[in-house]
């Protein structure tokens, strides 16, 4: 095995152990890898699907016994791809890679939308343990995006409250999770504020947690091919952000406010609008 500075580079082959399917358009992946095993929340893996594509994922968990798990969206070929596999099935992995949340705080609030809540979950387990108390807005579309309610249920009530919301009004707060994140500020004093999910949802939380005088970090997700910082596809003003990221603060957050949540590269380098 080579060094510890350039092993979670390399390319490891693994196999999958568990599969679980949690709403209609998201399944959990679980493989064993001892140095994926050291990520921590906020970090990110890049998985190979043999003979399709290689694509970064945020860690969901990772465990002493070397487990990891990361969820998978269908949104294109490659991961229509990751969810078709089965149990046993070998895939690719590198990593992990990037700059993790600080987790620090006694008194936090978490705002999750869509898959972002994966690594907000890997991070909220991390501050529950340590008797962090912590307020989860959850967000989706409808009830059945509602990623792991049912986990989040399981933690400790006098440390942990779930707030949802969804856009059609099936589960909790109608409308997006931004709403409930403006009350909750209002009401409330936080140490810091966490986020993960669409880069317009993450614009406008950076703004309330601003205006409310919070120190905030929020994990962005670009396209990414290499990992290392070479490639430049996921470069956002003066930063990239599969290395100096994924993971921002307020600070470098606000010298990028020009193309947060407004554009985007795509797969030719070209600038795009955000939808």
């Amino acid at each position: 095995m080579s060094d510890g500075l350039t092993a979670p580079n390399s390319l490891r082959m693994v196999k999958i152990t568990d599969i679980v399917t949690v709403s209609p358009s998201v399944k959990t992946l679980q493989f064993k890898d001892k140095i994926c095993a050291k990520a921590k929340p906020g970090q990110f893996l890049m998985i190979w699907i043999p003979k399709i594509d290689e694509i970064p994922f945020s860690v969901l968990s990772a465990s002493e016994s070397g487990l990891v798990s990361i969820a998978v969206k269908k949104v294109g070929d490659a991961t229509s791809a990751l969810q078709d596999k089965t149990v046993g099935t070998m895939i690719g992995v590198r990593g992990p890679f990037g700059r993790s949340f600080s987790n620090r705080g006694k008194r936090l609030l978490m705002v999750g939308g869509g898959t972002g809540v994966a690594p907000l979950l890997f991070l909220t387990k991390k501050t529950v343990a340590r008797n962090a108390k912590i307020t989860f807005i959850l967000g989706a579309k409808t009830k059945s995006e509602l990623l792991f309610m049912d986990e989040m249920q399981r933690l400790p009530k006098n440390r942990f409250e779930l707030i949802t919301s969804t856009e059609d009004g099936t589960c909790g707060v109608t409308g997006l999770c931004t709403e409930p994140v403006e009350q909750v500020l209002a009401k409330d004093k936080f140490d810091m504020v966490f986020a993960c999910g669409p880069e317009k949802m993450i614009k406008k939380v950076v703004d309330l947690a601003e205006m409310h005088h919070v120190n905030f970090e929020a994990s962005l997700e670009r396209l990414m091919r290499c990992a290392v910082g070479l490639c430049g596809s996921c470069v956002i003003g003066r930063y990239r952000v599969c290395r100096d990221g994924p993971v921002f603060t307020s600070k470098e957050l606000r010298k990028m406010c020009s193309e947060l949540g407004v554009t985007k590269r795509d797969r030719y380098g070209r600038m795009v609008a955000i939808d």
